[in-house]
Parts: C-alpha cells; sequence; structure tokens
C-alpha cells in the first residue's frame, strides 16, 4: 500500500487547510466527501475479492493433484481396454479431459477422442457485449491488484509430452504438477500431470472451470450493486445535509452582508423559528444581535443629532452675546451680557461634560465587575454627606429610612452612587422651600427596592417616560434656563438597566403631590454576583 500521508500535504508538506481539509473547500463539498470516503473503502472491497478468486483456485488445485493422483493409481494395475474404459468414464463423471503418454512422450490415450468432449471452450466471439465487458472489468482488477500474469490456453498443433511442460516436470521430480492457464474467454484451464506407475507413462487431466470466474464475478457484481445503491442514497442524504446545513447558513451569510453594507435598513434576518437546533439558534442569536445592532447605531445616531441641537443654543446665545459686546458703550449692559456669556460657557462645558460621561457608560458598565453593594450602606453614606454640606435654611431636608430585608445587590458602586445622587438632584430641584425628599431603601421578594420621594409638583403621566429620554425635562417654571442638562435620569436609568434593574415613575403612596422614584434591583445571591 502506499503511503496516504503525501495525499494529504502539498507544497513541501506544509497543511493549506484545517486538518486535511483544503481552505477554500466548501461545506456541501466536505459532507459528500465524508459520506463518500466510507463508500470507497466499501467500493475498494471489489478489487480484494481477488484474494476469494485466489483461494477457490487454490481449492481447485488441490482437488486436481488428487484427482490425477487417484486415477493415476488405479490406470497403473490396467490393461489397456481397462484404461480406455477408466478414462472414458472418469472424464464424463467429473468433466475432465484425460490424456496419458508414454515414456517417449507419445500420446498413447486421449478421452476426447473415445467419447463424445465432455466440455467445450467458448469462443469470444460468440458471446454478448455483456461478457466482453466482464472480462475487461477481470483484466483492470488483475491490473490494479497487481497479479501476475496468466499464459493463455491453446490446444498444441501436435498433441506429445513435449507440448506440456508439467508433464516434463512431473517425469523430472516423480510428483504431480499443477498448472493454470486462462482459456479464450478467460475462465480457467487448470492440468495435472502425475507419473502412472515406473514405466515412464504420464497421466494429464485438463478441467475448465468457469465456474470459478462466474462465482467471482457474481460476487463482485452483488457488491457493486450495494456500492452503487449505497452510493445513490449517500449523495442523496448529503445533499439533503447540505441543503439543511448550508442553505440557512448561505440565507444568514446573505443577511449579514446587506446588512454590513447598509444599503437597507428594513433588512430582516431570518429566525428560523421552525428549527430547533444549532443553526436555529444561530440565526435567532444574530437577528437578536442585528437587532442591537441597529438599536445602538439609531441611539448613536439620535444622541449626536440631540447633541448638536442642544449645544447649537448656548452657541447662538453665547455669538450673540460676543457680537453685540464690542457695539456696546454702555458698561451695566456690557456686564450683562458677560455674564450671558460666561453663563453659557457654563452651559456647554456642563452638557460636555454630562455628554461625554453619558456615552462612556455602556462601555464602561459592559467591562466592570460587579460586587456585591450594600444599597443601604450607600444611600444612608451619600445623604449624610450631603446633610453636612451645610446648606441653607430653606433647603429641601433630605430624609434616609431603613427598611426590612436584605439590601445587598451586585453591581458597580460608583455607578449605582451616580444614580443616587441625579435621583437626588432631580428631586432637590423640584422639591419647595423647606420641603422634604425621603429616601427609602427595603429589601423583598421582588429584589432590592430603592425609593426617592418629593414634595414638589409631580410629573404627568404622559411625561413619566419622556423625563426619561436624553435631553428632555419638566423644569419647574421658576428655574433659570439651561441649569440642568436633561441627561440625570437617562443616565440613571441606563446604569439601572446595566445592573439588571429598573427605574421608573410612580405616584406617593400617601396620595399626596410629588414624585416618587423607584429604583429596583436584583438581590445579590449569597450576597455576591
Amino acid at each position: 500500500m502506499t503511503d496516504p500521508a503525501p495525499a494529504t500535504r502539498m507544497g513541501g508538506g506544509r497543511r493549506t487547510g484545517s486538518m486535511f481539509w483544503p481552505r477554500n473547500l466548501s461545506l456541501t463539498s466536505r459532507i459528500l466527501a465524508v459520506n463518500l470516503i466510507a463508500l470507497g473503502l466499501l467500493a475498494g472491497s471489489l478489487f480484494y475479492l481477488d484474494s476469494y478468486r485466489k483461494q477457490l483456485l487454490g481449492e481447485r488445485f488441490k482437488l486436481a493433484r488428487a484427482e490425477a493422483q487417484i486415477t493415476a493409481d488405479a490406470l497403473e494395475e490396467m490393461n489397456p481396454r481397462q484404461r480406455r474404459e477408466l478414462a472414458v468414464r472418469v472424464g464424463s463423471q467429473r468433466k475432465m479431459r484425460l490424456r496419458i503418454f508414454n515414456a517417449k512422450g507419445a500420446l498413447e490415450l486421449d478421452s476426447f477422442t473415445l467419447a463424445p468432449p465432455t466440455f467445450t471452450l467458448v469462443d469470444p466471439a460468440s458471446e454478448s457485449w455483456l461478457q466482453t465487458a466482464a472480462r475487461a472489468l477481470d483484466r483492470g482488477v488483475d491490473f490494479i491488484v497487481g497479479a501476475p500474469d496468466v499464459p493463455l490456453y491453446s490446444e498444441p498443433a501436435t498433441d506429445t509430452a513435449a507440448n506440456w511442460p508439467e508433464v516434463g516436470m512431473a517425469r523430472k521430480y516423480g510428483a504431480s504438477k499443477v498448472f493454470f492457464r486462462y482459456a479464450p474467454d478467460r475462465t480457467p484451464v487448470i492440468t495435472a500431470a502425475v507419473p502412472v506407475g515406473k514405466s515412464g507413462e504420464t497421466l494429464l487431466t485438463l478441467r475448465n472451470a468457469p465456474d470459478i470466474t462466474q462465482a467471482v464475478r457474481d460476487a463482485r457484481q452483488t457488491l457493486a450493486i450495494i456500492v452503487a445503491v449505497a452510493l445513490l442514497f449517500s449523495i442523496q442524504l448529503s445533499l439533503f445535509l447540505a441543503r439543511t446545513i448550508v442553505q440557512p447558513l448561505r440565507t444568514l451569510v446573505r443577511a449579514a452582508v446587506r446588512v454590513r453594507l447598509g444599503r437597507d435598513r428594513a433588512v430582516v434576518v431570518p429566525r428560523l423559528p421552525e428549527r430547533g437546533d444549532e443553526i436555529g439558534l444561530l440565526a435567532r442569536a444574530f437577528s437578536d444581535m442585528t437587532a442591537a445592532l441597529r438599536q445602538r447605531i439609531d441611539a448613536v445616531e439620535s444622541f449626536a443629532a440631540d447633541v448638536a441641537h442642544e449645544l447649537k443654543n448656548p452657541l447662538a446665545s453665547l455669538r450673540s452675546a460676543v457680537d453685540t459686546m464690542d457695539k456696546v458703550e454702555d458698561p451695566d449692559l456690557r456686564r450683562q451680557l458677560v455674564g450671558i456669556a460666561a453663563h453659557d460657557v457654563q452651559r456647554i462645558d456642563r452638557l460636555i461634560t454630562e455628554i461625554a460621561d453619558a456615552s462612556r457608560i455602556d462601555a464602561e458598565l459592559s467591562r466592570a465587575t460587579f460586587e456585591p453593594v450594600d444599597l443601604a450602606a450607600l444611600a444612608a453614606r451619600l445623604v449624610g454627606a450631603r446633610s453636612a454640606r451645610g446648606l441653607s435654611d430653606d433647603a429641601p431636608q433630605i430624609r434616609f429610612r431603613r427598611g426590612p430585608g436584605a439590601a445587598i445587590v451586585a453591581g458597580d458602586a460608583a455607578r449605582l452612587e451616580r444614580v443616587l445622587e441625579n435621583l437626588l438632584d432631580n428631586a432637590v430641584s423640584f422639591s419647595p422651600p423647606g420641603g422634604e425628599v425621603a429616601v427609602l431603601v427595603a429589601g423583598g421578594d421582588a429584589g432590592v427596592q430603592l425609593t426617592v420621594t418629593d414634595e414638589g409638583p409631580g410629573i404627568p403621566m404622559a411625561e413619566r417616560e419622556k423625563v426619561f429620554d436624553r435631553f428632555h425635562s419638566v423644569r419647574p417654571p421658576d428655574e433659570a434656563f439651561g441649569s440642568h442638562s436633561g441627561l440625570g435620569l437617562a443616565i440613571a436609568r441606563t446604569i439601572a438597566t446595566a445592573h439588571d434593574g429598573t427605574l421608573d415613575i410612580a405616584d406617593r403612596a400617601d396620595g399626596r403631590s410629588g414624585t416618587c422614584m423607584v429604583l429596583t434591583l436584583p438581590a445579590a445571591r449569597n450576597g455576591a454576583q
């Protein structure tokens, strides 16, 4: 057998693909190849039928040698008439041709001249094309398996011992010799030569064995039919499997290319709901990923447009103040214009700071490692720090109360502190002078809940979702314009969502006027994420 290793290598032994596959081989071709390799091994057994043929010939060689020896022993004790009768009888019963050569090599007896021949060699010209094809296949198999050349059988012009090498060898060595030749129709012709007694006579038996050739051909034909049927079935199964796997993958690839090119915003990525296998899971995951990507792109585009709009107003005001300042001679009016410019600069600075923070939140939280955080302790510390700042007497008072249940959540402490800061800033800005802002943290079955309640005018039902949009703000009428960026609640909800929580607006439990911001976060498992 040849070494299979070179077949798997190209270019001086360097592999060009994964395993033994070329990199550019399609999945359909790989499926077909995998299924056909086993069939190729099965088809290879057609050539190993040569061993079956050799086994049959070996058995016939033994039989020919035994028959020749037994017949020679019987002929030794017989007279010429008895020999003729025995030769005719054995030749008729065993379908053989018997010849006896004397010590000088002349023919003494031939069973085919004493009685009608018991067999005839077939002329290939008289056979159908199917037999011609079968002989061609036999030659092809012999060539592939490297079978030795076998001489062709032909009747000698003069029937003497010199024309039969096996007779000479039997005389020389005093033992039986068996030879094998091919008849014109490529069926085996088996001859056996054995000495007869001590007088120098030699018996030569000859038998045509077409049944051996037919048995091998029948076995080969049966196996070929099985391989052919298995091949057709395997090809159909491979193509079905390829369609089942490759077709949806190609559909996903086409959708991915259209999404990448961005030529069609309404590209529908197939979800393959009817498939519960890995390809169905891939399709749905890819569809969800594409939808999330679109939402992210839309959010970025919307955010950029909102940023441009929000920066445009203070920039326009600043430009107007700067342009007018050179034309104004009144010192008081100039101070007013300087104050407006300074206010606009502060507003732009605040906007840029808030915008930069808002744009970093998603990326930072995606890389953050959540740790156990005591939300009640965090809120108590933050409320205490604000109370220690020494605010004016008419500033709203912030009261903290801890409710029942554990308040341990998994999260980023700095970002959760930012949420509470934004909620407190929002509550304080809406509260009347001398009002109260209540902060409550409690644990329960639904998770850990933090509420910030103020005594302000409240937020209309129609505006409760809009206030979480970026740059959307419902401010008190007496508040100075531009004091808030409109990003505080949007940032707070983004952080809450990143912690698998929610941030919503509810009515006060006591029915009084005011707003109740409710932050709900899942409780940490066993105090840890």
